[in-house]
């Protein structure tokens, strides 16, 4: 006797695939206009998430959290130390540290949306729907799930491939550490870095170190990541910043904002790194994901075009413009 398995197929007007800040925003507001849609993950939440987890308060605006409702420590810089060819820079500013795996968990479920662990790995288009998987069929797909998400892959880099010019590559980790310097450093150009290296104090006693640099810039010169990352070790440990610790970095790749990136076709959308949205200088992601995740949202819901030009590309800009609040 064969047994056949039949697998029901969920419809939803709109599907995300991602569900960190940019589709956790998308979710968000396309929930409070009463649009039915689901996020699709490949982790469960609360997952882990290696990241500097610098946020600026247009992110706080944008997502409207004020700091008392947030249920987990934020610590607020009202300083960076900019250091350029060894000299310290001290920028007076406001800007705020989270740790990833506390923020995405509480976005996700604030939001109020349907989560599935899938781990999408076909979509095809059928009419006026999109397919994943033969599981999930919707009218309007998202793509939230990183520089190597599913949809970019699938409906745009055959027809607008990214300029590996802009990719960068990064080393970095988060652990728990008994710091005793509670300001956050950020080092630019040291040994001809194309990028810069930073130390991120956080809430519970945790902390992030990393360092980013353009691929391309970076093999032309010679050198490698993990030249640079073994500098920073030694560096945070002359500083007496971190002593002693034997570091398991995690990497990771994104891509600087490019005018020219298609965002979206055919009723299907890439927001946050999906896009390739980080700021230029300093490669911060995480504004400009949920700026895009709102804008995608705003496009599904009233028709209007989505684009991401109206996305800052410079994150010193804002830290510049926040000197004085």
């Amino acid at each position: 006797m064969q047994v056949q398995l039949i697998i029901r197929m969920l419809d939803s007007k709109v599907i995300i695939v991602g569900g960190g800040p940019a589709g956790a925003t998308c979710a968000w507001k396309l929930k409070q206009s009463n649009v039915p849609v689901i996020v699709l993950d490949k982790k469960p939440f609360p997952r882990p998430k290696t990241c500097a987890g610098w946020i600026t308060p247009e992110v706080l605006k944008d997502l409207h959290i004020r700091t008392d409702e947030y249920p987990y420590p934020m610590v607020v810089f009202r300083r960076l130390n900019v250091h350029l060819s060894g000299c310290r820079i001290p920028v007076r500013t406001r800007q705020y540290s989270i740790r990833r795996i506390e923020f995405d968990d509480w976005l996700i479920k604030r939001s109020g949306v349907d989560v599935y662990e899938h781990n999408v790995r076909q979509i095809n288009k059928e009419g006026r729907h999109y397919v994943i998987d033969g599981r999930y069929r919707c009218e309007f797909l998202v793509g939230a799930g990183g520089t190597n998400c599913c949809v970019y892959r699938t409906f745009f880099k055959p027809d607008n491939p990214r300029s590996e010019s802009n990719k960068i590559i990064a080393l970095e980790e988060e652990f728990a550490y008994d710091y005793r310097n509670d300001n956050c450093h950020l080092w630019f150009f040291d040994n001809m870095l194309p990028g810069y290296a930073w130390y991120v104090p956080k809430g519970k006693g945790y902390l992030n170190v990393g360092i980013g640099a353009k691929h391309l810039k970076m093999k032309a010169r010679g050198q490698t990541i993990f030249e640079h990352w073994d500098r920073l070790v030694q560096k945070l440990d002359n500083l007496g910043l971190v002593h002693h610790r034997r570091f398991h970095p995690k990497g990771c790749s994104y891509y600087l904002s490019d005018r020219r990136e298609m965002v979206s076709k055919d009723q299907a959308f890439i927001i946050g790194d999906a896009a390739g949205l980080a700021t230029i200088d300093m490669g911060e992601g995480i504004g400009a994901a949920v700026q895009s995740g709102i804008l995608a949202a705003n496009a599904i819901v009233t028709g209007q075009v989505y684009a991401t030009r109206s996305i800052t590309r410079y994150s010193f800009k804002n830290i510049l413009l926040n000197c004085f609040r």
